[in-house]
């Protein structure tokens, strides 16, 4: 199947993490964005947002990281250890992964990208909306090695990828207890790892 992506993307790493974690290969196309590749009329074509990750699956297409992540795992996960067909299991993983999305990644997104790509100044609100996001993560984590329920899921994987995101900016991860400890144990235990970072490292040059 063909993967639209960027290497340094946290969305983009998320999907190759799960793709490893259920065994699927995936025929990876770069997709330049500082050059508009994504606007070409035969990318727009398979996705009108124009936005990465897009997964083609034998002529299916879907964007949207989180959405790609579930869907994986229910056509080829070998079993639903990564996303339970257990109603109250699925809707905490859910949870997690709209977290991500709306509050931990958008937390990101909203105070270093103006920095990165507009040079814009740091702006301390943004930041605390960052530690007030990782506060509710380390709330989320009391207790528990896993983000959503007592094993690895694609909430795991897609929370991993935005934190491991923060990691390479030097954002203080060690402050919050629950979840350097999650981190730790979640760099070791989940598929694709070693790409992810990788990946973080990549990304790591817009600050250096």
């Amino acid at each position: 199947m063909d993967f639209y992506y960027l290497p340094g993307s946290a969305p983009c790493r998320s999907v190759i993490m799960a793709a490893k974690a259920v065994g699927v290969e995936l025929n990876k196309k770069l997709l330049n964005l500082q050059a508009g590749e994504q606007l070409k009329p035969e990318f727009v074509k398979i996705n009108p947002q124009h936005t990465i990750p897009t997964l083609v699956d034998n002529g299916f297409a879907l964007w949207e990281s989180r959405a790609i992540l579930v869907y994986l795992v229910e056509k080829y996960g070998k079993t639903d250890s990564l996303y339970p067909k257990c109603p109250k299991k699925r809707a905490l993983i859910n949870q997690r992964l709209y977290f991500d999305m709306g509050t931990l990644y958008q937390s990101f997104a909203n105070y270093y990208y103006p920095q990165l790509f507009a040079k814009a100044p740091a702006d301390p609100e943004l930041f605390k909306k960052i530690e007030t996001a990782f506060d509710f993560l380390n709330t989320f984590l009391e207790g528990q090695t896993y983000v959503a329920g007592d094993s690895l899921t694609v909430a795991d994987i897609a929370i991993l990828a935005t934190v491991s995101t923060f990691d390479v900016a030097k954002f203080d991860i060690s402050k919050y207890e629950n979840v350097s400890k999650w981190y730790e144990n979640a760099k070791k235990v989940t598929p694709g790892w070693d790409e992810n970072w990788a990946g973080c490292l990549e990304f790591k040059k817009f600050f250096d």
